[in-house]
């Protein structure tokens, strides 16, 4: 089979008062099913908007992403949509829980982006997703009620509504303690290990790039 993601030749710039900023200048990643990939890099080298390209987020000005063969950016908007739904999984570090929803209503976002599930079934697989990561007793807290490493854990579980095989993260533990985020980490590794996503994060750890199998380093636009 062919590895479910492969990145060709990605080129990114933009123009900032007036000046050209060239971001990716022919990045390539290739990843297999299961596995884990550490990009580092200095500040403002590029880190996130790789990641934001990588996950259909921002189209790049030349270079493919390919999620099981399929071309994300050869796609219309929609469909873009719909397979980022099913596909991706995100994890921010600033989380992005919506503060007028509840957890559970939070985790269910995805699914009802992707529209394949009842409304009674999303909020079961939410709450058990939620009862994965330890928040079965918060499931109607709002973000705002939940601490830091439990927003975070939240977060997770959102980006695993869908069973996305893709799953992207840029500096998940970096609003977090270093034991809070040691163990959102262990969660984050153990849930991908299990259901042999492929996890690509962005870190500025030495010891968190240490516990993926690959770090690729972002340095003048492409990865080595």
């Amino acid at each position: 089979m062919p590895p479910t993601l492969v990145a060709q030749g990605l080129r990114k710039a933009y123009t900032l008062h007036g000046a050209r900023l060239d971001i990716l200048r022919g990045a390539d990643l290739a990843a297999e099913p299961g596995e884990t990939i550490a990009i580092v890099g200095r500040s403002g080298a590029g880190k996130s908007t790789l990641l934001h390209v990588l996950g259909g987020l921002d189209r790049p000005q030349a270079g493919t992403v390919r999620i099981d063969g399929r071309d994300l950016y050869a796609l219309t908007a929609r469909r873009r949509t719909a397979l980022r739904a099913a596909k991706i999984g995100f994890v921010f570090q600033a989380y992005h829980l919506l503060p007028e929803m509840d957890i559970t209503e939070n985790v269910m976002l995805p699914a009802m982006a992707l529209g394949r599930l009842g409304r009674a079934a999303m909020r079961s697989r939410a709450q058990d997703l939620l009862a994965r990561v330890g928040l079965e007793n918060r499931l109607r807290h709002t973000p705002l009620e939940l601490s830091g490493g439990e927003q975070q854990r939240a977060a997770i579980a959102r980006a695993l509504m869908n069973d996305p095989p893709l799953l992207l993260a840029d500096e998940p533990t970096g609003n977090l303690d270093a034991t809070t985020g040691g163990a959102v980490l262990d969660l984050l590794f153990d849930l991908a290990r299990e259901r042999r996503a492929i996890l690509v994060m962005v870190t500025h750890s030495p010891e968190t790039a240490a516990r993926c199998a690959r770090t690729l380093t972002l340095r003048d636009g492409t990865l080595a």
